[in-house]
């Protein structure tokens, strides 16, 4: 794979995650302006629970959003370092089809088994 396509697929991946992102924490927000308008009991309240379940959820998928976003960054980095695509265990090269599937892939995949 060339330099070019790789830096293509992670800026891709990147401007993906980015409008992911973007999109979560303004679920976030309003799941956390609803709450703000309805009873702080969520013991007693029956819409409490879900409102709570609701931001748990999405706070993870903002989190896990952001850790792809830095995985993505350190890919970048591998790249201007010259060793994308190379497994970071046995320094053998990652396969074209798991870069395709997985872009900031840092193992081949027998090292990732």
């Amino acid at each position: 794979m060339t330099a070019w396509i790789a830096r293509e697929r992670l800026e891709l991946e990147r401007q993906a995650t980015l409008k992911r992102l973007a999109s979560l924490t303004g679920s976030f927000d309003a799941v956390v302006a609803a709450s703000r308008h309805t009873n702080a009991d969520d013991e007693h309240d029956p819409e409490g629970a879900t409102i709570a379940f609701e931001r748990a959820q999405v706070g993870v998928l903002v989190q896990q959003a952001e850790q792809h976003l830095q995985e993505i960054d350190i890919a970048i980095e591998r790249l201007h370092a010259g060793t994308y695509g190379t497994c970071e265990r046995c320094r053998g090269p990652i396969g074209e089809r798991r870069l395709a599937a997985r872009p900031v892939a840092r193992t081949c995949i027998t090292c990732a088994a």
